[in-house]
Order: C-alpha cells, then sequence, then structure tokens
C-alpha cells in the first residue's frame, strides 16, 4: 500500500460526518462570491484611479503575477495551516472536513484584521532600488523570481514529504534575489543587495521562535499534569469516538486561536508581495493609499512641520545640503543603511518639499494620477530613512522629538503602507482553498510521526496554545515565524517532557529541510532572477 492509501484509511479520516450538499454548495458560493468580489474590486480600483490600463499586456502581465502571488498562499495553505486542524482531526474532536471550513474560517478573519507589519517588514527586505523601480524590467524580474522559487520549493519539498517552511522559504528566496542584484549589477553602479539588519531580526524570529515553542509547550504541559487532576487530559485519543465535552471544546478553541493567528501572520507575506505587485504594475491606482479622507493629509501636514521645527535643533552647517542634493543623499542613506553627516539635513529638505507638494489637495485622492508614482517614491525614501533615525538615533534625539518622529513615520506609513481589503480576501481565500486540499499528510505526522506514542488530548492542547501566542506575539513585533516549525517543535517538547520519546527519522526530516531551504531557495530565486531580467530588459 502507497503513504498516499494508508493515509486515506487511517481510521482518522474514516468519518461518517460530511458537509452535505448544503454545506458544500454554500461554501462553493462562498468562494465563488469572493472570487467575483475581489476580480471587481481590481478592476473598479484601476478604473477609479484612471489608471489607463487598456491594453492587454499590462492586465495580462497584472493577471499572471496576481495569480502566482495567490498561488505562493494557496501552496503556503496546505504547507503550514494544516497544522491548525491537525489535533482537532486526530483526537475526533471535530469531523475533518467541519475542521478545515472551520479552521479557513477564522485564517479569513485573522487576514483582515491584520495590521500589516509583517507584511511591510517583508518587503522592506527587498533592495530598495527594485522597490523604487518596481515596474521596471528588473523590477518585475524581482518579483517573479521570488514568487516562483518560493513555490517550487514547497511544492518539491510537500511532494518529498518534508515539512519544510512556507516563511523560511520566502525568506530565502528574497535574500537570493537581493544577492543576484548585487552580483549582476553594472560595474560602477551604486546598488543595494539584502538588508542584512533586517535579515537578521528576521533570521532570528525564525530561529529562535522553533525553541521558545518546544520549551514553552513541555513546561505548559507540565503545569497541565499539575493543575488539572483529569487523567482523560493525558489519555491517546480513542480512534472509535471523540474526547468529552470539555477537553472537545478546549481542542476546538485552540484550534482556533492557531487559525487565527496563522491567518493574521502568515496571510501579510502574500499581501505585501500583492502590494508590490499592483505598485509596479498600475502605480497610478495603489502606489498612494487614495483615501478621501481629510484628516489624513492634516495629519501629514501637521506633523511635517512639526519634524522640520525638531530638526533644526540637530542640523550642523557644515553638514548641510542644498535642496537639489537632498534626494540623492537620502537615496544614500537607504541604500548604505547607515547615517551619513548630511543626512539629517537631506531629511529635513525631503520632508519639507512632500509637505508643499501635498499642500494644494485636500485628500491623497484628489493627488494627480501623473503625481503618484514620484509622490509615493519620495514618501518610501524618507519613511524608510525614518526607521534607520528610529532605530539607529544617531543624531541623539530627545524623547520628545523621537515622539514627534514616530507620529510623522506613522502618518507617511498611512500613506503608503496600505492593504486593500479585497487583497486581504483573495489571500484569505487561498490559504482556505490550500488547507482543504493538504491536511491529511500533516494530520498523522503531527499525531503519530514526532513521538513514539501518539498524541494526546493535553498535548495537542499544550502545543496550539503556544503556537498560538508564539504566532500572535510574532504579529505585533511584526516579524514572520513558521507554524509548522512552531507547532511541530511544540508538539517534539510535549512528548520530550511526558516522557514518550522522540521519533528522530522525522525529527531529522524537519533538521533537513530546515538546513537545505534557506540556501535552496536562495540559489533557485538568484538563477531565476538572471534568467527573468534578460528575458524582460530584452523584452
Amino acid at each position: 500500500m502507497s503513504a498516499t492509501s494508508a493515509t486515506e484509511a487511517h481510521p482518522v479520516f474514516q468519518s461518517n460526518s460530511s458537509l452535505g450538499r448544503f454545506g458544500l454548495g454554500l461554501i462553493l458560493s462562498i468562494l465563488l462570491g469572493g472570487a467575483i468580489y475581489v476580480v471587481y474590486s481590481l478592476i473598479e480600483a484601476v478604473h477609479a484611479a484612471d489608471a489607463g490600463v487598456a491594453q492587454a499586456v499590462p492586465w495580462l502581465l497584472l493577471v499572471t503575477a496576481l495569480f502566482i502571488a495567490l498561488g505562493f498562499e494557496f501552496v503556503n495553505g496546505f504547507h503550514d495551516t494544516a497544522n491548525a486542524v491537525a489535533t482537532v482531526i486526530y483526537t475526533r474532536s471535530m469531523p475533518p472536513h467541519f475542521a478545515v471550513v472551520w479552521s479557513g474560517a477564522f485564517n479569513f478573519l485573522g487576514v483582515n484584521m491584520a495590521n500589516g507589519a509583517v507584511a511591510w517588514g517583508i518587503v522592506s527586505l527587498l533592495p530598495v532600488e527594485l522597490i523604487l523601480q518596481v515596474n521596471s524590467g528588473a523590477g518585475m524580474s524581482m518579483v517573479f523570481a521570488l514568487l516562483f522559487a518560493a513555490i517550487l520549493w514547497n511544492l518539491g519539498t510537500w511532494w518529498l514529504g518534508l515539512p519544510s517552511s512556507s516563511s523560511h522559504t520566502l525568506i530565502g528566496s528574497i535574500i537570493g534575489v537581493g544577492i543576484a542584484n548585487q552580483v549582476l549589477a553594472p560595474e560602477g553602479t551604486l546598488t543595494s543587495g539584502v538588508n542584512w539588519s533586517k535579515a537578521t531580526e528576521v533570521g532570528l524570529s525564525l530561529l529562535f521562535s522553533p525553541i521558545f515553542g518546544f520549551l514553552a509547550a513541555a513546561l505548559l504541559l507540565l503545569a497541565l499534569k499539575v493543575i488539572v487532576r483529569n487523567e482523560q487530559l493525558f489519555k491517546e485519543p480513542d480512534t472509535k469516538k471523540g474526547p468529552p465535552l470539555w477537553i472537545r471544546s478546549v481542542l476546538i478553541g485552540t484550534c482556533t486561536l492557531v487559525s487565527f493567528a496563522h491567518g493574521s501572520n502568515d496571510g501579510q507575506k502574500g499581501m505585501g508581495l500583492i502590494m508590490l505587485i499592483l505598485v509596479g504594475v498600475v502605480p497610478t491606482a495603489f502606489a498612494l493609499n487614495r483615501t478621501p479622507d481629510i484628516s489624513v493629509l492634516d495629519e501629514f501636514r501637521k506633523t511635517s512641520q512639526a519634524a522640520v521645527q525638531l530638526l533644526d535643533k540637530y542640523v550642523k552647517p557644515e553638514n548641510a545640503v542644498t535642496a537639489e542634493n537632498a534626494k540623492s543623499a537620502l537615496e544614500a542613506t537607504v541604500r548604505d543603511k547607515k547615517w551619513h553627516d548630511n543626512s539629517t539635513s537631506a531629511l529635513q529638505h525631503s520632508i519639507r518639499d512632500l509637505s508643499g507638494r501635498v499642500n494644494d489637495y485636500k485628500t491623497l485622492a484628489n493627488v494627480p494620477t501623473e503625481l503618484v508614482s514620484n509622490l509615493r517614491n519620495d514618501l518610501y525614501i524618507v519613511s524608510e530613512t525614518l526607521k534607520i533615525l528610529e532605530k539607529k538615533n544617531p543624531i541623539n534625539l530627545s524623547a520628545e522629538d523621537k515622539k514627534e518622529i514616530s507620529d510623522y513615520s506613522k502618518s507617511i506609513g498611512r500613506a503608503v503602507r496600505f492593504i486593500p481589503v479585497w487583497v486581504k480576501v483573495g489571500v484569505a481565500l487561498a490559504l482556505g482553498l490550500g488547507t482543504m486540499i493538504g491536511w491529511k499528510r500533516i494530520v498523522v505526522t503531527v499525531g503519530e510521526r514526532i513521538g513514539k506514542t501518539h498524541l494526546t488530548y493535553g498535548q495537542g492542547a499544550a502545543a496550539e496554545t503556544v503556537a498560538a501566542v508564539t504566532i500572535g506575539m510574532a504579529d505585533v513585533l511584526g516579524l514572520p515565524v513558521s507554524t509548522t516549525h512552531v507547532l511541530s517543535s511544540g508538539v517534539a517538547g510535549t512528548m520530550a517532557s511526558n516522557g514518550s520519546g522522540l521519533q528522530w527519522a522525522t525529527i531529522r526530516n524537519i533538521l533537513t529541510a530546515w538546513i537545505l531551504t534557506l540556501p535552496a531557495s536562495m540559489a533557485l530565486s538568484g538563477i531565476l532572477f538572471a534568467i527573468f531580467r534578460n528575458i524582460f530588459t530584452a523584452a
């Protein structure tokens, strides 16, 4: 019997419960309605901005890029999201079909309530000149290369049964593109490679989150054994019937938390890439948050004035630059990730210039389409400069001045770091579809192939609680983490603390995927970037 057939025949999947025709019809109707809403919203946004996408080629490029980006989230769904339903299905707390739909619904809520910090954190890893010129041949080569590399590696490891992380794959792909961009740049060209400061921050979060998951889940299980004296919580699931109602409620609750947290974190990775695509292909429609809200620009003007005034105290006359040279000086600051002597003066000039350029408009929606792209790029450069200033504080800002700079940075963020609702809906649908297809392999792995004994109710609850908290903390901090690695390491931690022992073959597979994913996805995306750049620049 093949591995797939064995999985299908597992007692856990032999449930008499099904969605029925009505339930299936309802789900298909929701998916179809969501798809129609996404397509309509895209067309409406392009039309409302008078973006001028009338020819077939731009539309074909846009649709293809969006399809690939949503494809990444689809693969992410059956790679990562399925972990959320593993315990409730394995313990028979919920019938498989209902569990998948339940998880998909809370993934949807998590995606739509995300604040976007992770999405734009992922984008900031990319070379700044490719972000600013994402509509160029090199920019589109970057987008297609990292997406194709992430999808190919995810599909390959899924096919081979390696539990790789979509987060690791995407980060590796981004780093590969950054290195290739720097290596392939013409001699004498000033280019940026990888944002190593941000990459290190992200890498540490991906490294330490599973370690935290292992230790925290192990300790939580031990605590549960002290607090909860009911032995039923620590028994292996009965393959013929579900757990008592109180245990069932706990496991459904932890599944719900993991599903929501996963949506709010992993869903943002696709959001950031989709926004990069939209800015590149249809900049007049999506480069700025063209909101009719008057308060957005009013706040921007107010915080701009305050920022210009406070920087007066920190600009040294001998390091001042002219207004004409301010932009190039600021670009050098962002490219080098280093505060130069003239950076403070350049920042002050740029803030004053931006404020003056929007002074005649009541809202961002009134900004003429021909000015949108340049305004967005200049806002982005200033925003990235402010990140360096806020993080390193090279000019020793006072606490009060730090707050003023932070307020101004937030007002810029509302203009350029936005995610439309329809993008969130599209990502949520892609994640949900992926979960519905790929969950069976994950259920048996989590339930039986990590420890030498089968997963107990208490172990499942402890691992999922820790996973939800870990992902939620990372979401608040704007850092990506891997649901696969956090949850599987949590299960391993409970097995260790329970004295159950670990199946080292599975652990070796996890470690192999951990070690191989970054270099493999880096190499793959770098090669694809070189190929696509030749194609796009020659076209």
